[in-house]
């Protein structure tokens, strides 16, 4: 005679035929006895026992509810039979979940793969879900995708959700790094406009009318940043004479036209000179946080107390009366 023993997942057995004659269990939803002999089933509240027959062919299903009991299934030459027993009642196993972030270190703005594990020991089918600190997280399958737009520098917790049709679940978390960005580049001097002064032979100093357009834009480029400073740097040939006073001069005669043409603030404007060695001044916008003399080494400030600002008109010449006609 031999003895089976066996123990259920919730819910079901189901005493099958498999190779040789012999019944085996496997996990259904109803209790199933068919054997050569004949057998009934009883199911009392959460006990459910199997009890043998003197006739052949029944089937009996019946909902197995409960904790651990167990079946015991007699067989001899004759056949197999059952006697009176309890059976076994186990839980579904819940699901297990690893969850992993790929890459787990992204600059702002990045993203990162998160891909889930889960596990269910009895086969379950199974469906995800995600959640995660900051950002925006989407994808329902194993698979979901992390955008870090908008999210602060610093870790995002991602929670990656398992749950199988039993309404059983797991959870895991996984981490994604979110690199501080970097400092802004540090202001520089920005290079505007040059004006000429190789065309009025007589006052090679004088701002003419052919300046107004770049000195105008300079005026204007102060206007609209107003924390923003001018730098305009004298230039002159070695050719000319007193090269060095004539540069310095022509720097003072454009920073008076930007001031009094212009309503610039004086002291918006510096005065340097160059050593270009050309007939010119360069004008310069220097933006907040931005050194002029690191970003255009070799400029010289100008005394302005000793170099006063000439007129752009030319003086007006005296009126000579013409000499009375000597008398006939």
């Amino acid at each position: 005679m031999r003895f089976y023993e066996f123990a259920v997942a919730v819910g079901v057995i189901t005493l099958g035929a498999c190779a040789g004659g012999e019944k085996r269990p496997s996990d259904t939803t109803h209790v199933a006895v068919d054997t050569s002999a004949s057998a009934t089933t009883t199911t009392t509240g959460s006990t459910s026992s199997t009890t043998a027959g003197t006739t052949g062919g029944v089937v009996a299903p019946a909902p197995i509810t409960g904790t651990t009991k167990t079946v015991n299934m007699v067989g001899d030459a004759k056949g197999y039979r059952f006697e009176p027993a309890n059976f076994t009642i186990k839980q579904y196993d819940p699901p297990t979940l690893s969850c992993s972030a790929n890459p787990t270190t992204v600059q702002p703005g990045g993203t990162a793969t998160i891909t889930s594990t889960g596990v269910s020991p009895q086969n379950r089918p199974l469906t995800y879900s995600y959640s995660a600190s900051a950002g925006q997280i989407s994808g329902s399958g194993n698979t979901a995708t992390l955008s870090t737009t908008g999210a602060p520098a610093g870790t995002i917790t991602v929670t990656c959700t398992v749950q199988d049709d039993k309404g059983q679940t797991a959870t895991s978390t996984t981490s994604v790094s979110v690199e501080a960005p970097p400092p802004p580049p540090a202001p520089k001097t920005k290079t505007l406009c040059s004006i000429n002064f190789d065309r009025d032979k007589k006052r090679p100093a004088r701002v003419d009318n052919e300046a107004k357009a770049c000195l105008d834009d300079v005026a204007l480029n102060l206007q609209q940043q107003t924390d923003a400073s001018a730098v305009v740097v004298g230039e002159a040939a070695s050719t000319e004479k007193k090269a060095d006073t004539l540069a310095a001069q022509r720097a003072v005669n454009t920073k008076d036209y930007l001031v009094k043409e212009k309503g610039i603030d004086p002291s918006r404007v510096q005065v340097r000179t160059g050593t270009q060695g050309n007939k010119e001044v360069e004008n310069y916008l220097v933006p907040a946080g931005a050194t002029f003399d690191s970003d255009v080494p070799g400029a010289t400030a100008v005394d302005e107390n000793s170099v006063k600002a000439q007129a752009r008109t030319a003086p007006a010449r005296p009126h000579r009366r013409k000499k009375a006609a000597p008398a006939q």
